[in-house]
């Protein structure tokens, strides 16, 4: 059977041109399974890992179905909500949405925290045919009566296990309950918790499932090692990668370092560039224009090392990351998946090395567990710690660290929710009556529409 390409999938014109002219001619696994579920208007359950290029899986999608239905948005008014639950996806996001449907004349906007309303204020003035958002800069805009939803006909979820991790689970209801019944609705995310399963029972109908890589799975082309090493040695071990990878780096490769606190981060980046390494620090205390400005030095090449906590672990998609270390092993498992999800993208190859000194064995115990394989041993460094290895093999227990510093630098929602403080998941939501929704999307034949089970928690 032949590979299938993009000119095979019947998405519009004015599309077919922006990927003719991105150079991109064969989807994705989960672009080629997701796209023609969505252009017969199906709802949408799906799951897959990091950098499979989930994002155009529904860009185009929705950008097809306002090149063959086009209408005016009304003041103040949205046809396509998409919730992200970090800043930097509602970027990288709203970037996709512009570059696919360049030809279409759409209005396309996003609002998130962290900077001044007045400026995604006027931009939702006149309406809109996309918008991007955060939880909660959302609802602030929304209780202010800046935005209307009450129109919305396209409702899209990433990384909505993100979402749910951070706490925005009644304000994701609350947010579903303001808009139509009569909608389509697509939930994408990297894992399928229990609670993503009962999200999803409540907000889709009748969807389609896909799932591309099974729950803690990395990419292929991931060359993945750990490096047992004491916690003095790491600024060390570091600086000798670095230098090793950059001898041997063509001049566009980038770096990318997680800490696992803001000050860490912050500390590690200043040492790095004490002894003439170009880098900089992202992290959940920087401002919104110091961030963007950041990423985009790392995006052009001005910095070729960034050293970051989680809050660059998803939704950072940049080109020409070969090498991710963790010079903190995360606290959760899952983020070590999506870390180094950073290199290999888009089919590319890349490396990646944890560090692990001797707090953190029962750390790189979670990650193999999930994972469910070891991962393998890089010795041939000169501050290979057997001793901290033989803790790891043996079973022998271990205990997880202190979060302290602030944890991953964005485990709360202010670093993408606006700077709302989230509300304690929990309750079962109060179902409300069904009712036969259409889509942004052409409805699939003989498929009846409707989102049972939709409310609000209380």
């Amino acid at each position: 059977m032949s590979e299938i390409t993009f000119q095979d999938l019947a998405l519009a014109d004015p599309i077919q041109r922006a990927l003719s002219a991105k150079g991109y001619t064969t989807p994705s696994p989960i672009q080629a399974q997701a796209i023609p579920v969505l252009l017969e208007g199906h709802d949408l359950l799906a799951c897959a890992q990091t950098g499979t290029g989930k994002t155009a899986a529904f860009a185009l999608p929705v950008l097809d179905g306002f090149a063959r239905n086009p209408r005016k948005p009304f003041r103040r008014g949205v046809r396509c909500l998409i919730l992200t639950p970090t800043r930097e996806l509602a970027v990288q996001v709203t970037e996709s949405f512009k570059t696919y449907g360049e030809g279409l004349g759409l209005k396309i906007g996003m609002v998130f925290g962290g900077v001044s309303e007045k400026p995604q204020i006027k931009t939702l003035y006149g309406g809109l045919d996309v918008l991007v958002a955060t939880v909660g800069r959302l609802l602030d805009l929304k209780q202010q009566g800046h935005i209307d939803i009450s129109q919305v006909d396209t409702f899209i979820l990433d990384e909505a296990d993100r979402m749910l991790d951070m706490g925005f689970i009644r304000d994701i209801r609350k947010i579903a309950a303001a808009i139509p019944q009569q909608r389509h609705t697509l939930l994408f995310s990297a894992t399928m918790a229990p609670e993503i399963t009962e999200l999803a029972n409540s907000l889709l109908h009748n969807p389609k499932e896909i799932r591309i890589a099974p729950q803690g799975t990395t990419a292929e082309k991931i060359d993945q090692h750990v490096l047992f090493v004491k916690k003095a040695d790491k600024q060390n071990l570091l600086l000798d990668l670095l230098k090793e990878h950059t001898e041997k780096a063509n001049n566009n490769e980038l770096s990318l370092i997680f800490s696992r606190t803001k000050h860490g981060a912050k500390n590690l980046a200043k040492k790095l560039c004490s002894v003439g390494i170009e880098a900089d620090s992202l992290h959940g205390n920087k401002s919104q224009n110091a961030r963007q400005k950041t990423l985009d030095d790392y995006k052009r090449g001005r910095v070729r090392v960034l050293v970051a906590t989680d809050v660059a672990s998803r939704g950072i998609d940049v080109k020409n990351i070969t090498l991710v270390i963790n010079f903190d092993l995360p606290m959760e498992s899952d983020a070590y998946v999506h870390r180094i999800g950073r290199t290999a993208r888009a089919g590319e190859s890349g490396k990646a090395l944890s560090f692990c000194s001797e707090d953190e064995v029962a750390l790189l115990r979670q990650v193999e567990k999930l994972i469910k394989r070891p991962v393998p041993v890089m010795n041939s460094h000169g501050y290979h710690a057997q001793q901290i290895e033989h803790h790891h093999t043996s079973g022998a227990p271990a205990q997880k660290p202190k979060q302290g510093g602030g944890g991953g630098g964005n485990r709360g929602p202010r670093g993408g929710g606006g700077g709302r403080g989230p509300r304690p998941g929990g309750g079962k939501p109060k179902p409300r009556s069904d009712s036969r929704p259409s889509g942004g999307f052409q409805k699939a034949a003989n498929a009846p529409r409707s989102n049972r089970s939709r409310g609000r928690n209380r």
